[in-house]
């Protein structure tokens, strides 16, 4: 044991905690010195930044978060909301968070709101007086309007205020005043894409199946199918837009309704994404209505399952691990970038797989 490590010890022999005047000590820094470069918040020599690492190493020393946080220093946390753990959608997205905040030597909690807003707005209190780095919020809502945003703006301007950063993902922008970082993909095109896709096959009854109406991933969504039907010059049929949670449970039962009530009056579905997807296919294989020799079906989000069905699901890839990624990125690195950069838009594309076929192929049994 080198001679530092046996001044870690007290008198009787028991390891005291090694204080930040410690790794001073050892790397031949001023406290203040060891302070800046731990952090993360301000421009310090690399040879520095390296002697104080070592010595932290050596040292194994632990910053005392609670006492960075009554400092009003942050606390190098990546905090994220979403409103549901057990879905596909936001654990990709969470996914590529975790993974850019960890190659960026940032902690990651992820909390749930269960789709409460005083759940959201009291654990963003919380987070506030942690002092997160980072705060993120994913994942549509329910509704757009002047109160969201200026609840938003708020928001943004009390973390700016803090040397923090709010930033929404999947989610729309509150203007181009606020202070936020934001990251969306392109819904209403990949919608636009999906259905031309079905339309050019030939089918002109196409089903709109899942999502709350009037929530923004929905609204996008239903967006892009109505500007496909105008541009093939298609009647927007409203008996053909069924909302209902994006869950395969919604999918399986509504789908399994309507064919037991006899409303198949559409050759193709489109799902508003790929859970609703899949129960939908389940629903009409139980009822031996083949997919897609009868009934095409095309989903949205391109989850990991969705090649796993059968027939595999021909859908809209959104790049949900990037979102997460360049959410981060961006946020972290803010002061590297315009400020046209801090609101991206990523691409959609179609994959397409085997669950969709011309309408008027041999052997299709759909009107």
């Amino acid at each position: 044991m080198t001679s530092k490590r046996m001044e870690q010890r007290t008198g009787t022999g028991a390891r005291r905690a090694v204080t930040l005047g410690d790794v001073a000590e050892r790397a031949g820094v001023s406290p203040a010195t060891v302070s800046r470069v731990l952090s993360g918040r301000y421009t310090v020599p690399e040879a520095t930044r390296a002697k104080v690492e070592k010595a932290v190493r050596a040292l194994d020393y632990v910053a005392n978060v609670h006492a960075r946080v009554l400092a009003g220093a942050s606390s190098r946390t990546v905090a994220v909301l979403i409103s549901d753990v057990t879905s596909p959608f936001y654990n990709l997205i969470v996914d590529g968070i975790e993974q850019q905040a960890a190659g960026e030597g940032r902690m990651c909690i992820v909390c749930t709101t269960q789709n409460n807003p005083e759940r959201e707005r009291a654990m963003l209190a919380l987070l506030r007086e942690q002092n997160a780095e980072i705060v993120v919020l994913v994942g549509g809502i329910d509704r757009d309007d002047a109160e969201y945003r200026k609840r938003i703006g708020r928001l943004a301007a009390s973390l700016d205020a803090a040397g923090a950063r709010l930033v929404l993902v999947a989610r729309p922008s509150p203007g181009p005043d606020v202070p936020a970082t934001v990251v969306e993909y392109d819904a209403v095109g990949g919608a636009l894409a999906i259905v031309s896709h079905l339309l050019s096959m030939g089918h002109r009854r196409v089903l709109f199946l899942g999502g709350t109406p009037g929530s923004t991933t929905t609204s996008a969504r239903v967006e892009g199918y109505r500007k496909a039907l105008a541009g093939f010059g298609v009647a927007d049929d409203p008996e053909l837009v069924v909302h209902g949670r994006s869950t395969r449970a919604f999918g399986h039962k509504t789908m399994g309704r309507l064919v037991d009530e006899g409303r198949l009056d559409f050759t193709a579905v489109f799902a508003c994404d790929d859970l609703v997807a899949a129960g939908a296919m389940a629903a009409l294989r139980e009822r031996g209505i083949d997919v897609p020799a009868q009934i095409s079906v095309a989903g949205f989000d391109d989850i990991a399952q969705s090649v796993d069905l059968t027939p595999k699901l021909t859908t809209v890839h959104v790049p949900l691990n990037e979102l997460g990624r360049t959410a981060v990125q961006r946020a972290l690195h803010r002061d590297d970038d315009t400020a046209d950069e801090q609101h991206v838009v990523l691409g959609t594309h179609v994959v397409v797989r085997e669950s969709v076929r011309p309408r008027f192929a041999e052997g299709h049994g759909g009107k």
